[in-house]
């Protein structure tokens, strides 16, 4: 009677404790990141009653007796399987599709987290927005490249400087008419080009007819540029060849380096008609601050967006894998911190070594299945009735051989 009373005993705990489960879960179905945990349950020790008996040559085998002493808590593990992501329009908000964590700095103990909510803060760290934690990447060596080998560190960035490109490529393309301009005639066309700081620079460029088919071309403004080479037409009007006899060197502005260009005169046609020349397109920029910050999707890699259009990467955002996610520890903030049965983290870049990939302008929503709770909720209220029940049938066993003495 004792027995089935304190057998009753350890399931109301088991079950109290699988309710508190279910409502964590619950509280949690609105929260980014979070992963829901389930419960497993396991049977505790039993009395043996009879160790049973093998077969002999006259009779069968006699199978244990034993009765159980009740239940007790298996384990408690949270569920890693995706979460809805959900589009926010915001491109600092990031989520990972795969297996995968972001990994956070706390000091000594790195945090691990599928919540990707991000932002600048007055120093240009990127940061959790809702812990201020620092985000862990790499920065871009000197040549621009992204070294993953290197440990993971803090991703600050320079928001407030600006930047400018020289021009050292350029395509010229149009029409240099056939029947408009007679063999020695010249045709002048004006290009704008950059020089390293940024400023504006013009030069003009002189084509010459020299043959039927024949042209050749040269700097003639400003007086101390220098660049000089011959274009050739098939009969049908189309580029056939050009050369370069001087490279194209432009003066730049002071303190600036002079302009190296590169011309591509495949696009000019030589055809009847008027002439039509004209700098199509060209690589240079002017001088341009920061206006955004682009993570790309997939990769994670950071670009600062300038509001002369160029885009620089500066960085790319670290993702850590864990052999047994399962084993990492939950440390509040919807973070995890490297656990006992966990492994060591495996840090790299994201859609590579086993890593998901990286969903810009998404985070991930809770993985609680609410009809699944609820119906776990309905499994611990019932699973505690019957073992009330059960201790209220002991009471009344013992009531009674009380009253026996009567």
């Amino acid at each position: 009677m004792l027995r089935s009373m304190f057998t009753a005993i350890s399931s109301l705990n088991l079950h109290q404790s699988y309710l508190d489960v279910v409502a964590n879960n619950l509280a949690n179905a609105n929260t980014t990141g979070y992963k829901a945990s389930r419960v497993v349950f396991q049977d505790q020790f039993s009395q043996m009653l009879s160790p049973g008996a093998g077969p002999s040559a006259t009779q069968g085998g006699v199978n244990p007796i034993q009765i159980g002493l009740g239940t007790q808590l298996g384990y408690i593990s949270p569920v890693f399987s995706q979460g809805m992501l959900q589009a926010t329009g915001r491109n600092m908000d990031m989520s990972i599709q795969g297996d995968g964590f972001f990994i956070y700095d706390q000091g000594v103990n790195r945090r691990y987290s599928r919540e990707g909510s991000l932002s600048l803060d007055s120093t240009g760290n990127i940061v959790n927005s809702s812990t201020g934690l620092r985000l862990q990447g790499w920065l871009v060596d000197a040549s621009g490249n992204v070294d993953p080998n290197l440990p993971a560190d803090d991703i600050n960035l320079t928001t407030d400087g600006t930047v400018a490109r020289a021009t050292s490529n350029a395509i010229i393309g149009g029409n240099l008419s056939a029947d408009a301009v007679a063999i020695g005639g010249t045709v002048t066309n004006t290009m704008g080009l950059y020089d390293s700081l940024g400023a504006l620079h013009t030069a003009e460029v002189t084509f010459t007819r020299t043959g039927n088919n024949a042209w050749s071309w040269a700097v003639t403004d400003p007086a101390t540029g220098v660049g000089a080479g011959t274009l050739t037409f098939d009969t049908q009007g189309q580029y056939s060849a050009s050369t370069v006899t001087t490279a194209i060197s432009i003066p730049g502005g002071a303190g600036a380096n002079a302009i190296g260009l590169t011309a591509d005169f495949s696009s000019m046609t030589m055809l009847a008609g008027d002439t039509s020349v004209s700098v199509t397109s060209q690589d240079g920029l002017p001088t341009g601050t920061v206006t955004d910050l682009y993570i790309t999707p997939k990769d994670g890699q950071v670009f600062l967006v300038y509001s002369n259009g160029m885009r620089e990467q500066v960085a790319q955002v670290a993702v850590a894998r864990f052999n047994n996610p399962a084993g990492l520890i939950k440390s509040g903030n919807t973070m995890f911190q490297q656990g006992l049965n966990s492994g060591e983290p495996q840090i790299g870049l994201a859609n590579s070594g086993g890593r998901g990939t990286i969903a810009a302008g998404y985070l991930e929503a809770s993985n609680v299945d609410m009809a699944q709770e609820f119906t776990n909720m309905i499994l611990a209220q019932r699973g505690f009735q019957a073992s009330s029940r059960v201790i209220t049938t002991s009471d009344e066993i013992m009531q009674e051989l009380v009253n026996l003495k009567r």
